[in-house]
């Protein structure tokens, strides 16, 4: 174990002369309280590393001992329904409202063990060799990557503490490695899979604009920019609920504490959907507010990442929502203006872009080495300084995501929400995920997506115009798009996430509306083309209801739409028949 001395500090930062060899992201422990550290240069027989706790109180001459690892957590079956801080330290239960420096917290927990394998069959990476029932989705216990020996010996069943050794495995060369229910992995490396498989699978969100118009698809990347007050959090909340994910995994990086006591506060109480008990039990969060050491809101996102991964390699399906990566940028760059590194745009390292693409790369729908099927979506919630889309941290992500929900601050105002303004958003996705749509209820729903898409370039093109001229000056089939935009965007964009009947649509409501409405944008420009008068087609009596379309028709009234389609259809052609040529 190699050691250093202190020469210089100042922050997060920190100078050391080493008297041994140390490794780039080495973990350290700084000082006599054991600060958790990180190499992140060596110049000669200097290190520079940056601390993940508070270095107040350090002074030159304070040793610091290298870990021969680079920074790593623990992870194991015990992860679902716990909060942590950025570096997988518990949260839950502290009697004191801060961690202290060198402090760590992790309390072991104990677990029934069924063994899963027996002495001289082999064991290999993935494969499952113990069982720990109460752990719930994750009672299985699987070997961690590297793993291929042959067992030499194994624990009977019975109660034991996580980090106990279960299991010894012995490989080709006759090296001898142990095993415990917790396997520590490094956050900044991503885990081993036995194959990445192409995303083909929409992740179902329950929020129309952004299942109809923006897909994702399962183990793809979305940005969510917005300015403040634009609902970020909230929409990250009603995808954690409502998105057909196994396990969510929350991170608050950076974000003011009072928002993020709000989370801690309402994920525990909030109901899972699927069964009816708190959704804090499928669900991990990692909260790093803007009051806790800088460096540890860098490493933050690398550890629920790294958890994600962990979760996924279980064979499920997980979804990351991290809010926000501005904040951790703004980490990125106070931690390289005290390296004293060459600033970029507006003052972000020239490394953002590479740290950025880090990050995202590693969701994917996977085949794992123990053979399932997981995926890891992540979804990144961008705050824009005054909402300005140009800045670098929203410029950069767009290149590595596929899914841009981008936020308006118009339709905030408005109290339109989801805000997500459908000009400015895109979803290279779209096509990937048709042949599900299609397979699911809707054969039409690539061509009703282009035809709601072109609707609304056209209105607000059109709005612009009637601005100036006025909205009975237009000629009567742009008055018809304006009233058909209006449509779309009361009947099918617009959802509230308070709204009991309509906070969550299935791809079934979704289908049956979306048709629906279609279908009267085709009856109607039909009509107009028969010679019916704009005027008559603003008052139809039919057209109030079919605003109030996923208010007054719940999941369990898919009937009553197809009801309406059948009464709107009758009207719309009998109409048209009286004003014949």
């Amino acid at each position: 174990m190699s050691e250093a001395t202190l020469t210089w500090a100042a922050g997060p930062v920190i100078h050391a002369r080493m008297h041994g060899p140390f490794q780039i992201y080495e973990a350290l422990a700084v000082g006599e309280r054991g600060l958790l550290g990180e190499v992140v240069q060596l110049k000669g027989d200097e290190l520079i590393a940056q601390v993940y706790e508070d270095t107040a109180g350090l002074e030159p001459g304070a040793p610091l001992r290298g870990t021969e690892a680079p920074l790593s957590v623990l992870l194991g079956p015990g992860l679902l329904g716990q909060i942590y801080d950025g570096l997988l330290r518990p949260l839950t239960g502290l009697d004191a409202p801060f961690l202290a420096a060198g402090e760590r917290l992790r309390v072991a927990q104990r677990f029934a063990f069924e063994p899963r394998i027996k002495v001289g069959e082999r064991l290999v990476a993935g494969q499952v060799w113990a069982r720990a029932p109460q752990a719930g989705r994750l009672s299985l216990v699987r070997a961690p990557p590297g793993v291929d020996g042959v067992v030499a010996s194994i624990s009977t069943a019975g109660d034991y503490e996580d980090h106990q050794s279960l299991c010894a495995v012995v490989d080709a060369q006759g090296r001898e490695r142990s095993l415990s229910l917790l396997e520590r992995w490094p956050v900044r490396m991503a885990r081993p899979v036995a194959a990445r498989l192409p995303a083909s699978t929409p992740m179902i969100t329950g929020q129309r604009i952004l299942d109809t118009l923006f897909p994702i698809a399962r183990g793809g990347r979305a940005a969510l920019p917005g300015g403040f007050g634009t609902g970020k959090t909230v929409l990250q909340q009603a995808l954690a609920k409502w998105c057909d994910a196994d396990v969510i995994v929350y991170v608050g990086c950076g974000e003011r504490g009072n928002e993020m006591a709000e989370v801690l506060n309402e994920l525990p109480v909030i109901e899972d959907p699927r069964t009816g008990r708190p959704l804090l039990e499928r669900t991990v969060i990692i909260a790093n507010t803007s009051n806790m050491p800088v460096a540890a809101r860098e490493a933050s996102i690398y550890t629920a990442i790294t958890v994600a991964e962990y979760l996924r390699d279980q064979g499920l399906h997980v979804a990351l929502m991290a809010d926000s990566t501005s904040r951790w940028a703004e980490a990125l760059r106070e931690i390289s203006g005290r390296l004293g590194e060459l600033p970029g745009e507006a003052g972000y390292p020239a490394y953002l872009s590479s740290r950025l693409a880090s990050f995202y790369e590693r969701a994917a729908r996977v085949r794992t080495l123990g053979g399932d099927e997981g995926s890891v979506t992540v979804i990144g919630a961008i705050s824009p300084p005054g909402g300005d889309f140009s800045e670098p941290v929203t410029m950069h992500t767009r290149r590595f995501v596929r899914s841009f929900w981008a936020l308006d601050p118009e339709r905030a105002r408005a109290r339109f929400y989801p805000a997500v303004n459908p000009l400015t958003s895109y979803s290279e996705d779209a096509g990937r995920v048709t042949a599900w749509w299609q397979a699911n209820g809707n054969s039409n729903w690539l061509e009703h997506r282009r035809r709601l898409l072109d609707l609304l370039g056209q209105q607000a093109r059109l709005e612009r115009m009637a601005r100036i001229v006025g909205k009975d000056a237009l000629p009567a089939p742009q008055q018809l798009t304006l009233l058909l935009a209006d449509l779309v965007n009361e009947a099918l964009l617009q959802q509230s996430s308070f709204s009991v009947a309509d906070r969550y649509c299935s791809p079934a409501r979704q289908s049956a509306m979306l048709r629906l409405v279609m279908r009267f944008v085709e009856l109607a420009e039909a009509a107009l083309a028969r010679g019916v008068p704009i005027r008559t087609l603003v008052a139809l009596p039919v057209l109030p209801r079919l605003k109030r379309l996923g208010e007054e028709h719940g999941e369990t009234d898919l009937a009553g739409i197809e009801e309406l389609g059948r009464e709107v259809e009758a009207i719309v052609l009998a109409l048209a028949a009286n004003h014949a040529p």
